[in-house]
């Protein structure tokens, strides 16, 4: 006698509790100039930007400093963290080690510093959605040594680095290493302009120019990690550092 096992697949449906009208959240679609493919993934961005919503709410209610709704408010913190948070230390292949900073003795340091009054910072970069942040952490440093050393502010490629550094280390959009783009620099003899190789926010094949250089770099050196004191010097001394911020808490 034969034995008919019979499976039952139950299949869940989760329900967004979210009001039929929203004018806040039409608004902020077309503001920020938001699609979706269907009606079911506007509902669960919907969803998602109410959650958003609520949470900036319970946070302002408690802290000194204020969040509010912005052009992410339709992503969980993890879509987030993965699209945006591109710093990765383990990519790094090179075996040099950098010498490491050593703050001036005795320096009189000032108590506020802002490079960009002095002509070392370029205009303000968008990433998009590409985990790129450590290529414009390059980038804007680099700027900055290049304005100190040459008087000339030049903008650089973030692109040049993502298509590019492979072979030190770093994964375009995945992520990256800001000691990876630096020695790619160094041992490509340049990087381009933004102008000449401009932004993507894509993986894209390489189409470095020799030429087309805005600057370059012939080393580096690190801070110690979790030194305020050395970081705080370095900035006061040497111009804009290339740092990685944890951007993973939602209060970021």
């Amino acid at each position: 006698m034969k034995t008919l096992t019979i499976f039952l697949v139950v299949c869940v449906a989760l329900v967004y509790t979210i009001p039929l009208k929203d004018p806040s959240w039409e608004a902020w679609k077309m503001f920020h100039g938001k699609k979706y493919h269907n009606q079911g993934e506007d509902d669960f961005r919907h969803y998602v930007f109410l959650q958003n919503i609520k949470a900036v709410a319970a946070h302002n209610a408690k802290n000194t400093f204020k969040m509010t709704i912005n052009e992410f408010s339709d992503m969980t913190k993890n879509e987030f963290t993965k699209t945006f948070n591109g710093y990765r230390s383990d990519l790094k292949k090179s075996t040099n080690k950098p010498s490491t900073f050593m703050a001036p003795l005795n320096a009189n340091l000032p108590a506020t510093v802002d490079w960009r009054k002095s002509g070392y910072v370029t205009h303000v970069k968008n990433q998009g959605k590409c985990g790129s942040c450590w290529a414009f952490s390059s980038t804007g440093s680099l700027e900055g040594q290049h304005f100190r050393k040459t008087g000339k502010l030049v903008s650089l490629s973030e692109q040049n680095l993502i298509d590019c550094s492979a072979a030190e280390g770093n994964d375009g959009c995945g992520g990256g290493f800001m000691d990876d783009a630096f020695e790619y620099i160094k041992l490509n003899n340049g990087i381009d302009t933004e102008a000449s190789y401009p932004y993507e926010a894509k993986d894209d094949i390489c189409r470095y120019t020799k030429g087309n250089e805005g600057a370059s770099d012939t080393g580096y050196m690190n801070i110690k990690p979790y030194n305020e004191d050395d970081l705080k010097a370095a900035v006061a001394s040497v111009g804009p550092i290339s740092v990685a911020i944890d951007a993973s808490h939602r209060s970021f």
